[in-house]
């Protein structure tokens, strides 16, 4: 006497089931999202530097590199003592 498979043979309704649960969480999820506010940008904007400084602070940078920059010590030992003093 022979006996056929009936139904789906092999296959584990726990599995099955745990399937289903798995591909409704994941159709559920939602993406993340940025956003960036008006004033934001403008903070962006305003903080980019002016040409004419990037090109006096890449010139200081040349001549730090080069060795030729030399400080002015009375210079700045004066404006350290304006700036205590407020002078």
């Amino acid at each position: 006497m022979k006996i056929n498979n009936i139904g789906s043979s092999g296959v584990n309704p726990y599995n099955r089931e745990y399937n289903k649960i798995e591909t409704a969480k994941t159709a559920n999820v939602k993406a993340d999202k940025l956003e960036i506010s008006s004033t934001a940008k403008e903070l962006q904007q305003s903080l980019q530097i002016p040409a004419e400084r990037q090109a006096k602070v890449d010139e200081l940078k040349n001549k730090l590199e080069s060795g030729t920059y030399k400080v002015n010590v009375h210079e700045t030992a004066k404006s350290i003592i304006d700036y205590y003093f407020k002078k």
